[in-house]
């Protein structure tokens, strides 16, 4: 069993980098050490500060760039962009997500605009502040050492927000884009909720797009939005937890229903399922309508696997259709030992919960190898061995 360490993005109130940021500060990182990571940084005239402020009544931290001559407009490349983190002293890990997050974005603004990565001049996201935000919190995420990051569905927002190309509807044109393939809403905050820089990052760190998992929390914090939202506190919420779980607790069931095919062929459809990686298959006697007597095919499958093994079912049987479902499971850490008897070497598969042996089960197929060469029952040998490895790894 593994002890996960991960995040929780509560998107609510929609992201932005400076919320990210927030929340990151307001959790427990550092700010004095995400400052002496961004000097590593050829970017000059700005301070990086923070601010207790209330949402609704809700204590939580604002992260404000200063910019030393808010007047200069610095429009970059993303070439530009890549090179000044590239000569940068950062981590390798932060240097790399950092232009990640960057590509990201340069991309959906290639595509809006007809052109390329390289001739994409960023405004708003080449500036100053944005930089310091999306490395500034690509730093903080990687300085907690999370195994893995979720998020909820983005509240984008509606309506119309001012940017660099004059009036746009919300979400921006480069936040739409961004947010394909990931669940969004809006709850009528007719403001700009989630900004392109937030939808790129939590894009290109979240593992999943869900409700938020069953974890132990560790902590939580709270990145506030620059704006004062009457409906609902315009905050980013991060939860950081625990998970313990083991590596395969989650598992793909892919069932059908059978009730007219030849027996025959039951075992060979279990062949087929078993060499292309079935976890497990077992069939179950079943009543359909008309009280037909049927069998209920089962078949455990990491989730990798579900399409192939979906597709042995649907060719090699009379089956229209399966479904399918995750499961849950628990399961004990396992390896293999060999024990020496005087039917030969037999294996022994080991089980262990929180490093304690608790199963000790002779190889079925050794000992009905040991039981044939001496012709005796496979059940004498299989008692015997039993004996064996539970009196040496049970007792």
């Amino acid at each position: 069993m593994k002890s996960l360490r991960v995040a929780y993005f509560d998107c609510y109130s929609g992201i932005s980098g400076d919320m990210i940021l927030g929340a990151l500060v307001d959790l427990g990182v550092d700010i004095r050490e995400i400052r002496k990571a961004l000097k590593k940084i050829n970017l000059k005239g700005y301070k990086l500060k923070t601010k207790k402020v209330q949402r609704n009544g809700l204590a939580c931290t604002q992260i404000i760039v200063e910019i030393d001559n808010p007047q200069k407009k610095t429009h970059r490349k993303f070439s530009d962009i890549r090179k000044l983190i590239d000569q940068s002293d950062l981590p390798s890990i932060v240097k790399s997500n950092s232009i990640e997050v960057f590509k990201r974005i340069a991309k959906v603004e290639a595509q809006i605009h007809n052109t390329t990565i390289e001739k994409i001049h960023f405004h708003e996201v080449g500036g100053i502040d944005s930089i310091v935000d999306i490395v500034g919190g690509v730093w903080a995420i990687e300085s907690l050492k999370l195994d893995k990051i979720y998020s909820s569905a983005l509240n984008v927002g509606e309506g119309f927000v001012d940017c660099a190309h004059g009036r746009l509807p919300v979400p921006a044109p480069a936040t739409l884009k961004l947010v394909k393939g990931i669940p969004v809403f809006s709850s009528g905050v007719k403001k700009e909720l989630t900004t392109p820089t937030g939808a790129a990052m939590i894009g290109f760190y979240s593992d999943k797009f869900i409700s938020m998992p069953p974890m132990t929390i560790i902590d939580d914090g709270y990145g506030a939005g620059g704006r004062l939202i009457p409906s609902l506190p315009n905050l980013l919420r991060v939860v950081l937890g625990e998970v313990v779980r083991n590596d395969s607790d989650r598992i793909t069931l892919i069932e059908t229903n059978i009730d007219d095919m030849n027996p025959e062929i039951f075992n060979s459809v279990m062949e087929s399922l078993f060499k292309a990686g079935a976890v497990d298959v077992y069939f179950s006697s079943i009543s359909m309508k008309k009280n037909r007597p049927a069998t209920k095919i089962s078949v455990l499958s990491k989730k990798s696997d579900k399409d192939k093994l979906s597709n042995i079912l649907l060719t090699e049987t009379s089956s229209f259709g399966v479904r399918f479902h995750e499961v849950d499971r628990v399961t004990l850490d396992r390896e293999i030992q060999k024990l020496k008897t005087t039917y030969g070497l037999i294996k022994i598969k080991i089980g262990k919960l929180d490093g304690k042996t608790i199963q000790a089960t002779p190889e079925f197929e050794d000992c009905r190898k040991a039981a044939q060469n001496r012709k005796l029952p496979v059940k004498k040998v299989y008692d015997e061995v039993l004996g064996l490895a539970q009196k040496k790894w049970l007792s």
